[in-house]
This record gives C-alpha cells, structure tokens and sequence, in this order.
C-alpha cells in the first residue's frame, strides 16, 4: 500500500471512529440504539471455556495464607513490598486480586458471580490469559493459560518449548509473565448495542487497575506493552486460529502487560513490545482447546461495532523501550488515623478487593469528610511531570500521559462547600488555559481552602447540583443522592489527532482505570461506588461550556455514596458446591 493510501486510510478510520462515538451518544429525547428488549433465551455465558483443554485449578487461599495482603494503606504508603517468589500461590493469589469471583448473589431461583474486577452490567466481556516461561517453582509448562473465573484455574492453550519462550521473555527481569486482555463484544452489545464498544473499553480500565493492584499487594510490577500493534497481540492469545473458535463467539485483542516478580538492578530499561519473530516461533507448539459457544443462537449484528473494531485496530508497532528508575514512587501523604474524620479502619488490601461492589442506590445523606476526599482526588493523579516508572501505583502502568480530567458534582463531602468542581489530572499550566477558553466564560476557577498543592482542583461555580447531577445521569437517582458524582473528561480531539484512531480504546482504559482507583477509594472510606456508563453526553457538555464543539468528551461517570442494601439478596462464598450451577 502506498503512503498515500494509507494516509487516506488512516484519515477515513480517525472520521469512523469520531462518527461512532457521535452516533453512539445518549440525549434527552433519544438514546443510542439496542435491541429495546432482553433476549434472556440468547443470553450470553459469563464464562468462556476452551473444551478439551487441560485444567489446572489454582489453590483456594484464604485471606489468612501465605502470600498474606497488605494492608490496602500499605499499597500506597509503603516504599516498596518485597517481591514475593513466583509459585502457585502466589499466581493463585494474583488472579484472586484481578479476576475471579468474589461472591454469588442468588435471589428468586436465579444465581450470578461478582468479580474483582467490575463490568457494565454484570455481563463481563473481558477475558484475561497469561503466558509463561521455565520457572522453578511454577510446576506448569511454558506457554499460553487461559483464566477461568468460575473454577480459579489455568486452562492450558499453548505448550511452547522452553527455550522458545525464553527467547521471547529474554528482554525482561527473571521470572517476568505476560498477561493479555480480550473483549467478547457479544456479551455487551445483547444488552446495550452500539454502545457497547464503549463499555467494553471501560471494562479493559478496571481490569488493568485490578491487575495492577493484584501485583502490588505481592510486590510485583505490572506495565502495559502499548508498542504492540493487535494482531501480534490476537496472535499470541491464539485469537488468530479461527479452528479453534468454529461457531463461538471471537474474542477482540485488547493488550498484553508485562509483569515483572523479581527486581533486577540489571536491566536499565524494559521494551513496550515483543519480538514478533519470536511469537511466531512460540506459536508453533502445541494448541489444545476450542472456545465454547456462549449463545444458543448467532450473535444480533451491529454493524456500526463491526465497522469500530475495524478502524480502532492498531495496525503499527512502536519499537521503545521504557528505561528503569530505583527510585522510589511518590507517596500520598497517610490519613491520620484519628481526627475530625473519624477512626480510619485499617483493612488488608484483600479485604477491600474482595467486599467491593457496585452501589445500585445511595441514601442521600451519607457525607464524607474532606480530608478523605481528598485522599481520593491524590490518589488519581497520575504525577505526569514524572518519568512513567515513577508515577504513584497504578498510573505506573500505562506509559502515555494522562488524558482524562474530572468535572465534579460535589454533594456532601464535610468541609467543602457543594458545588461543580474541575480536577485537572495534568496540571501543567497550558491545560488549564486550553479548559478556561473552552468552557464558561463565568466560571470561578478558585482553588477550594485547604487543598492539597498537589490537587489542582477548583470550584467552577457554588450551589445544589444534585438535580443536573441526576439529570445527566439518565435521570439516575444515584448522580444526585450521592456524596460526589464525577463525569470523566476526556482530551479527545487532540488525543485522536496525535495517536491515531486507535487511541479511542485507550481513552476508555483511562477512565475505567480512575473508576477502579475510585471504587477501592470509597470502600476504604466506608462508603461505596458505582460506576454509569449511561448519561446524556452532550447536554454533560452544555453544563461545561464544551458543545457543540468536540475538543473535549465525556467518557464515563461515576458516584460514591452511603449504599442501600437489597436485603432481598443472599450472598454465597465464590467458590464452592454451587459453583457449577452458574452457567447456562
């Protein structure tokens, strides 16, 4: 192809790619389009299976074995955990903190899992795999495992010889594994349709913020490999052998992250990508398993996702390296333990994980105290003024600068008065300018008494916002009978116009990367969030200032409040006799 042609090629999927999001958005007087009803008969498996693969099922730990958690303060304050040695437990312990099952909720006949990391609607598109290499204590053969939730096991996918998958691993530390998210579209669009490219995106955040965590609670780093181009990544996940998925439902390649078990003074640097020749001999081995079916019937096309996936595929691999720091991450500076704010309890990370869950209502008159608010608002600031390595947890991880900014519905947060808010994630002078010129001209722009220096937030205008808080929301009582709603913001033209259309995706992962910092936040604070994929996007912009110009986006919201329990729910261990009666 031409450089021509595939500059022409470029330029028509960045224009798809803005169409789809245009196209995709909610108003007052219509919604994106969905099928209007549940097809509960073609309902998708939460699980997918590779039947015929073997099973190897990771150890139940209970929060009281080794590898133990820290505590969730720990992750943020200590200057470094040891790296705990690579085994199966602690593998088992690292996949318990990312993606298994956290609960089962059973009420009326019918039974669901709850997982570590969230998903819109419950309906979980991502999958998760790991491949490894040669390690002592790890008695599985090198190569490609596919998680399986339900049973907290490794299927098998690939026997890859060792010294292939050495070969592969070379550039990184001892002991390095390589983890790789997918999305089954399918699982979103039965329920949400065209807009469920984009809550799928959002799931890929959260499940990075869970990986990322899960790795810090053992010591260990996690890095997102964002050189790969997908079809290396769809490659090594198996996602190119068609044989192996017959009539079930493909699997779109998403990332694959480097996590590293072991510090090694030796390496100065870490690629952002894998040696495409040495995939390609990995992938000569042996492969065992072909994907289930996960509806009854073919999936209901949505051509507009199709055609998404299609110009939101990164075709181009950036060949860099990431040099290594030894020094150590900034720290938030701790809460105090007593206070004005009350008795901070002190929970392991485990016990945070595994109690978080989506609020489906709020009460409407918990309130938070500011010093823990701001807390929250510390620990999504990703220091872009650093080198990536030495970011806070998680924002080490994805090597690109932030993007995402957060407009804030203030309610009852102690000591502040309510109001719109904005955080610039990025506080690089410039930006502020570029948000000031873009919205209302009568915004206040004043930094709220007692903010920290490091949280560049300002009051934008005073008063009761519950009601547009709710309005946006899709009319969601949660916006307004929360302590804070947030609408995430995004630097969306621009990002597009620098990266590509393929950037879109990574957006999203941005966002729900807040959303998963954010959902933790709030169970350490003794309340609890919820994550809204549903909002009038544009009238969210009139609020700001932004429409109708597309410079900046709303891409995801999300609340924190005092949660009403369903009392009408029964709540059963992750695993146990009833686990196989789950799936349909």
């Amino acid at each position: 192809m031409s450089l021509e042609a595939q500059s022409q090629k470029a330029t028509d999927s960045l224009e798809q790619v803005k169409r789809y999001h245009q196209e995709t958005k909610h108003d007052f007087n219509r919604y994106a389009r969905s099928l209007g009803y549940l097809d509960w008969a073609n309902q998708p498996n939460p699980f997918r299976r590779y039947d015929g693969a073997t099973l190897f099922r990771l150890p139940l730990l209970s929060l009281e074995e080794e590898p133990v958690s820290p505590s969730y303060e720990d992750l943020y304050h200590s200057p470094g955990l040891p790296p705990q040695p690579l085994t199966l437990k602690s593998l088992s312990r690292f996949f318990e903190y990312a993606l298994s099952i956290t609960a089962w909720k059973e009420y009326g006949g019918n039974r669901w899992a709850l997982r570590s990391n969230p998903s819109s609607g419950n309906l979980h598109p991502t999958e998760g795999y790991v491949f490894i290499g040669q390690t002592p204590d790890l008695p599985l053969d090198p190569g490609l495992y596919h998680y399986t939730p339900q049973e907290h096991g490794l299927e098998q996918r690939l026997v890859c010889p060792a010294h292939q998958a050495q070969q592969l691993l070379s550039p990184f530390p001892p002991s390095t594994i390589l983890v790789g998210l997918t999305s089954i579209l399918w699982r979103e669009a039965w329920k949400y349709g065209e807009r469920a490219f984009r809550y799928c995106q959002h799931d890929i955040g959260h499940a990075i913020g869970t990986l990322r965590i899960a790795a810090a609670t053992l010591g260990w780093h996690l890095i997102v490999l964002s050189g790969m181009d997908d079809q290396t990544i769809g490659t090594l996940l198996g996602l190119n052998r068609l044989e192996d998925f017959n009539q079930a439902e493909m699997e779109f390649p998403e990332l694959i992250a480097a996590v590293l078990t072991t510090h090694d003074a030796s390496f100065s640097s870490l690629p952002l990508h894998l040696d495409h020749e040495a995939i390609e001999s990995c992938v000569q081995g042996t492969w065992q398993g072909k994907a289930n079916q996960l509806s009854r019937e073919n999936p209901i096309p949505w051509e507009i996702i199709d055609e998404m996936t299609k110009a939101s595929w990164k075709s181009s691999t950036e060949k860099t390296d990431m040099p290594l720091n030894s020094s150590e991450a900034p720290l938030t500076p701790p809460l105090s333990p007593n206070g004005s704010e009350g008795e901070i309890p002190s929970l392991s990370a485990g016990q945070i994980i595994h109690q978080r869950r989506s609020a489906l209502a709020f009460d409407g008159k918990t309130s938070i105290h500011v010093a823990r608010f701001f807390t929250m608002l510390q620990r999504v600031m990703p220091r872009s003024d650093l080198p990536v390595t030495q970011r806070p947890m998680p924002w080490d991880s994805i090597p690109w600068d932030p993007t995402i900014h957060l407009a804030m519905f203030v309610h009852r947060v102690d000591g502040i008065q309510p109001g719109l808010y904005m955080l610039l994630r990025d506080p690089a002078p410039l930006k502020k300018e570029a948000f000031q010129k873009a919205m209302h001209e009568q915004f206040l722009w004043t930094t709220p008494e007692g903010c920290p220096p490091d949280v560049p937030l300002y009051l934008l205008e005073d008063g009761n916002s519950q009601k547009i808080a709710t309005q946006v929301s899709c009319w969601q009582e949660i916006g307004g009978d929360s302590t804070f709603a947030i609408g995430m913001i995004a630097e969306f033209e621009a990002s597009l116009d620098t990266h590509g259309p393929w950037f879109y995706r990574r957006l999203f992962w941005e966002a729900g990367l807040i959303g998963q910092v954010l959902y933790l936040e709030a169970e350490a604070a003794g309340v609890r969030a919820t994550g809204i994929g549903c909002f009038f996007d544009d009238p969210v912009h009139r609020v700001l200032g932004f429409f109708p110009h597309i410079q900046y986006q709303s891409l995801y919201h999300f609340t924190t409040g005092g949660p009403v329990e369903d009392q009408r729910l029964t709540t059963l261990p992750p695993y146990g006799n009833h686990e196989t009666e789950g799936r349909s």
